[in-house]
């Protein structure tokens, strides 16, 4: 039983958006990243998908991406990214997966996900990219990380907890001082991201700060290939 981490698959199923704008590593990017995730995770392993999954703007848009990842080996738990336009409340999601007869996928939001002595808790977190926090900002960053504490506080005593954000809680100049903080409250010391492509991939921060080891797991910058955690 092995858990996995990646994120920013971008399925464009029915939306058809091109990813070319990131660099030629993303020439036929579903067909490697589905021929990886076979090569790689079995029907016992579980999968967090860091945001960004699907590039539908509703659910029913988003189908044709759902049924492929159900398709794939392992349990799958998706957590929001920026995005992801198709979100909707955890209920009306779960209902339209029943619906359609989705059973191998569920969301990380306000809770939490044990895998063999290991919780995933996370939330999509928040990005300053002027390095100006206004008020909206300061709200938003403040919602993220109460839904951060509902997450660690959902976790069994005596598990690993490490944290799971789509944005990345640092980059560059930017530190997310009140999602680093919390993660210290609760004593975490593995934190994983994704959110970055392109160029910004050599720029991301990596390795030990704040005695919390950070990881980038955006699918261009770990080759489609999910992370064995």
């Amino acid at each position: 039983m092995a858990l996995y981490i990646l994120g920013d698959p971008h399925l464009s199923g029915t939306a058809k958006k091109p990813m070319d704008v990131f660099g030629g590593v993303w020439e036929n990017y579903t067909e490697k990243f589905v021929r990886n995730w076979k090569n790689t995770v079995t029907d016992n392993d579980t999968v967090i998908l860091a945001g960004d999954i699907s590039w539908a703007m509703s659910l029913p848009e988003a189908l044709s991406d759902f049924l492929l990842i159900d398709s794939l080996p392992g349990k799958k738990i998706l957590l929001k990214g920026n995005h992801d336009y198709w979100w909707d409340t955890v209920t009306k999601m779960k209902r339209f997966l029943k619906e359609n007869g989705i059973t191998t996928i569920d969301f990380l939001f306000n809770n939490s996900f044990t895998v063999d002595g290991v919780t995933v808790c996370g939330t999509r977190g928040w990005t300053i990219e002027t390095g100006n926090v206004s008020e909206e900002d300061k709200k938003i960053i403040l919602r993220e990380n109460a839904r951060l504490v509902l997450s660690f506080e959902s976790a069994p005593e005596g598990t690993e907890k490490i944290a799971v954000f789509h944005y990345p809680p640092v980059f560059e100049d930017y530190k997310a001082e009140l999602f680093i903080e919390t993660m210290q409250k609760y004593g975490v010391k593995r934190c994983y991201y994704g959110h970055l492509h392109s160029a910004s991939v050599k720029k991301a921060e990596k390795g030990e700060i704040f005695n919390i080891n950070f990881y980038l797991v955006s699918a261009d910058a770990i080759d489609f290939l999910p992370l064995n955690i």
